[in-house]
């Protein structure tokens, strides 16, 4: 081999093993990026964890979106140190996606048949109720988790189900405003409180609300019962309701 030839050799070597350093390393970087951002998403995520208290959120096609929102929006945020402190599962009759009345679509997290054994239990509204209330497969599952929950929140309309499950007879309970007198004359077993002045009401392990925005206030109050004023107060800073309630144009 002549001189010239082997340093030719030696130029082409060198510049092929710098390409194969540059391609190690721009790989080696879009992995450790990669992993970056899978560890930046995963922190957010919260995995089922069977020893803590578990909230489930009850879905069906034209589900006011904001009542739903309203309970996760709530028990879905870490303490103030960072810890996870409940399970929060949102269920229908079947795995199909769920239509809100707003036109947005839900994936339920579990079905009547597979879903886990819950601490509390929402019931949200619809504008029209007529298919929910003669639905015997969501009144059936209101009454079987009446059974095992230490608590049962329906906000709006949502109580025409708690009404015709009749797990909540002869307790006192709220509807959305302007509805009460036929909720009463529909399930005259139920207390019905005024709507026009009263926007929640508890008895017992039974919790209502007017609905819609208002649905906060029941996940709220429910919220210090089960953690304490403190974390109630810190979730409010979070949500910065403070804000909505000074607000003024």
């Amino acid at each position: 081999m002549t001189k010239s030839v082997f340093i030719t050799f030696l130029i082409s070597a060198a510049i092929c093993m710098s390409c194969i350093s540059k391609q190690v390393n721009t790989e080696s970087g879009n992995t450790a990026a990669e992993q970056t951002l899978a560890d930046t998403q995963s922190k957010h995520l919260k995995p089922f964890k069977p020893e803590l208290p578990t909230i489930g959120l009850l879905m069906y096609d034209g589900v006011l979106q904001s009542e739903v929102i309203a309970s996760s929006d709530v028990f879905a945020k870490f303490s103030e140190d960072g810890k996870q402190l409940f399970n929060v599962v949102s269920i229908a009759q079947t795995k199909d996606a769920i239509t809100t009345e707003e036109g947005m679509h839900f994936v339920p997290d579990y079905t009547f048949e597979n879903c886990p054994k819950l601490t509390a239990l929402f019931v949200p509204s619809a504008y029209d109720m007529y298919t929910q209330v003669h639905n015997k497969s969501i009144v059936d599952f209101i009454k079987e988790k009446n059974e095992e929950v230490e608590y049962i929140v329906s906000n709006c309309a949502g109580a025409q189900l708690i009404g015709e499950s009749g797990i909540a007879d002869g307790k006192k309970i709220v509807t959305w405003i302007g509805g009460g007198t036929q909720l009463q004359k529909d399930y005259p077993s139920l207390k019905v409180q005024n709507d026009s002045l009263i926007t929640f009401v508890e008895d017992g392990k039974f919790l209502s609300s007017n609905g819609n925005l208002a649905s906060y206030i029941s996940a709220l109050t429910l919220l210090e019962k089960m953690t304490s004023l403190e974390h109630r107060k810190f979730v409010e800073s979070y949500l910065y309701l403070d804000r909505l309630q000074d607000w003024k144009e």
